[in-house]
């Protein structure tokens, strides 16, 4: 006997299994008769010493199913698993913590995976599509719904649609659309109603909804709150009409959709604009340009208007405009102020107007028109008889008389371009007139001339003339003799002024002498009776002095009791002026307190501001600055300025008038 090789005992630990085969057809140690080639599992705990036709292939280890977490299996042979379940080759199926704490998988079997259980709240459900039925065959094409509260496994070849979803909370104001997918009994409403395939339906809250399985969610609608001033258009789906709904809160129904009014893209560009026909008039809307800017612009950069809602535009006073109903011809004439809303049949009457100086067609695009008084301006080219061109910058003052009635609307609108045609009009009368004269006597009765050409020789008083802005030639060498022309005329003007100035000035000067003479002569005469008054009051000082000698005695006594009374008066001066000395320093000493105190007072005030100024931040002051003027005005006082100068350093600022209440005027010396 020859020793082949030692074989050792193998030791099986709980939870493992070892997997053995055949090298050829043998009897294992359990009675199985076992082939070549055949594999399989020897579960039993403790130590196994293989035969000698049996060969170990690998100790295979347990996999722990979870509460959360199934085990995957496929099986690649028909058999009977440890579970006494008949298992077909292909079949996938799950094993679970309740079948087993610890799974090792037969040689017939192969783990694919681990699913995840899905947990659902009783605030959610899910669809699973292609469910496994009770006998475990799957129902292709058949869905399930299941509602929480529950935890569950998806079992292989089922699918979730759409994921976990959240249970419908309905509002008092919202509602669901429903579509039957199939026929069954509505047991929600009472009585119960049997739906058919395609009926539709909505429910109104407040409810909590879980859809059936034949229920398909169309729509989840929520009221939509209108102004007195605003509308949304609506939709029939089964009679196609459409109406608009204006001024109250509206949901709406199974049957009925938002409507989408088209409207031109200038249209858009008009409504968005939000342009007042007035105060907005010389900013033009040029197609060419709003239509390159729009290529330009990405489709999330160009704010489009909801044409769903009830399309608004506000008609500014003294204005007009049209709108059109193509469903009954028929049009209507709005006039300023007031508030436009089209009806769905409805559309506006875009105006397109002559623009620019010269005059250029369809460059000016509006949907109100403004009635007037306004004016236009335009640069005509004339030809004198003489052939000198010239070029004229006229200006025309218009406006619509007439009653605001349709009558008077609808003949608004019937010229497309008044201003091109009123424009090409008068210019072309001007040209003619102009062509007939001279530049000489155009240059001297131009604003005569052109009165002429437009309104006649007979002018009615309704007529406003056109207002000549410039003249000047077109052709270089009559320009240059014009100018030249100007320029000696202005320096004849200038030298026969300064001759006149120079004689108005011999004059004065003249005048002024003359009155200096006789004022010198008047001094004299005065002086002379001075003189002599002066010699006469010097004999009565002389008579007065003699008379005075026999007094002496009287002055001698009224000198004394002047002295006698100037001490008194001295005593008294002192005293008043150690009392007002007194007084001074008093007063001294409050002012110097008051100023301390005002001082104090100024530190404390310019401190608060800084602490102000600061807590509120350069930053807070600079985002602040932006906002409109007249919140800059409250932050400024809300900062303790009494008085303030705002400007955006661009225009210029008159001071001339502001220095009067600072200097005073100067008062005439008498």
């Amino acid at each position: 006997v020859d020793v082949l090789k030692t074989i050792s005992a193998i030791t099986i630990h709980e939870n493992e299994a070892l997997k053995l085969s055949a090298v050829r057809q043998t009897t294992d140690r359990s009675g199985n008769k076992r082939v070549a080639g055949e594999e399989w599992l020897v579960r039993d705990s403790g130590s196994y010493l293989p035969l000698a036709y049996e060969k170990v292939q690998e100790v295979v280890k347990a996999h722990i199913p979870l509460p959360e977490v199934a085990i995957l299996v496929r099986s690649n042979a028909n058999f009977k698993d440890k579970f006494e379940i008949e298992r077909k080759n292909g079949d996938q199926y799950l094993i679970t913590c309740e079948e087993t704490s610890a799974f090792i998988p037969d040689v017939q079997e192969r783990i694919l995976g681990t699913v995840e259980a899905t947990t659902l709240d009783n605030r959610h459900y899910c669809t699973i599509v292609n469910p496994i039925g009770e006998d475990g065959k799957p129902m292709l094409g058949h869905r399930k719904i299941i509602k929480g509260e529950i935890s569950f496994f998806l079992k292989p070849g089922e699918e979730l649609e759409d994921g976990v979803k959240e249970v419908f909370i309905i509002g008092e104001d919202e509602g669901i659309v429903l579509k039957a997918i199939a026929a069954f009994l509505d047991e929600s409403v009472s009585p119960s109603i049997n739906r058919k395939p395609g009926d539709r339906w909505m429910i109104k809250g407040p409810m909590e909804y879980t859809p059936s399985i034949e229920v398909e969610i169309m729509d989840v609608r929520k009221a939509i709150p209108l102004h007195a001033n605003e509308g949304i258009y609506v939709r029939n789906i089964q009679t196609g009409s459409i109406r608009s709904v204006i001024g109250k809160t509206y949901m709406l129904k199974e049957d009925e959709e938002l409507w989408e009014k088209n409207l031109p893209s200038m249209i858009q560009t008009l409504l968005n604009k939000d342009r007042d026909v007035t105060a907005d008039r010389g900013e033009w809307i040029n197609p060419g340009k709003e239509k390159r800017a729009a290529k330009e612009a990405s489709n999330a950069d160009v704010g489009l208007i909801d044409t769903t809602r009830v399309v608004t535009f506000k008609v500014p006073h003294n204005a007009a405009v049209q709108i059109y109903d193509y469903k009954s011809r028929l049009s209507r004439v709005v006039y300023g102020p007031d508030l436009v809303m089209l009806e769905p049949n409805e559309e506006f009457t875009q105006l397109s107007l002559s623009g620019g100086k010269p005059k250029k067609a369809n460059l000016i695009r509006a949907l109100a028109l403004l009635l007037g008084p306004d004016f236009c301006s335009d640069n005509v080219t004339v030809e004198t008889a003489d052939h000198a061109r010239l070029e004229l910058q006229l200006s025309y003052n218009w406006h619509f008389a007439g009653e605001k009635n349709q009558e008077n609307g609808a003949k608004l609108f019937t010229v497309p371009d008044f201003i091109g045609d009123m424009c090409n009009s008068i210019a072309s009368r001007v040209r003619g007139t102009v062509s007939s004269v001279t530049f000489d006597d155009f240059h001297k009765h131009s604003a005569k001339i052109i009165r002429s050409a437009v309104f006649g020789d007979k002018q009615e008083d309704i007529f406003e003339f056109p207002q000549t802005i410039s003249v000047e030639p077109v052709d270089s060498r009559t320009r240059d003799s014009l100018q030249k022309s100007v320029t000696l005329a202005i320096e004849i003007t200038t030298q026969s002024q300064e001759a006149a100035a120079k004689r108005e000035a011999e004059r004065i000067d003249q005048e002024a002498n003359g009155r200096l003479e006789r004022q010198r002569i008047t001094d004299e005469a005065e002086a002379e009776r001075s003189r002599k008054r002066l010699l006469e009051l010097q004999a009565e000082s002389a008579i007065i002095e003699a008379i005075g000698s026999s007094t002496e005695a009287k002055i001698e006594n009224t000198k004394r009791k002047t002295e006698a009374v100037s001490i008194e008066a001295e005593a008294e001066m002192t005293r008043l002026k150690e009392a007002r000395e007194a007084e001074l320093a008093y007063i001294e000493r409050q002012n110097a307190l008051e100023i301390s105190k005002k001082k104090e007072l100024m530190e404390i005030e310019v401190q608060r501001f800084k602490d102000m100024v600061s807590a509120v931040g350069p930053e807070t002051l600079l985002s602040m600055s932006a906002l409109p003027r007249e919140h800059q005005v409250k932050m400024l006082q809300s900062l303790g300025l009494k008085s303030t100068l705002i400007t955006d350093g661009k225009t210029p600022i008159n001071l001339i008038d502001a220095a009067k209440g600072l200097v005073g005027n100067p008062v005439a010396s008498e």
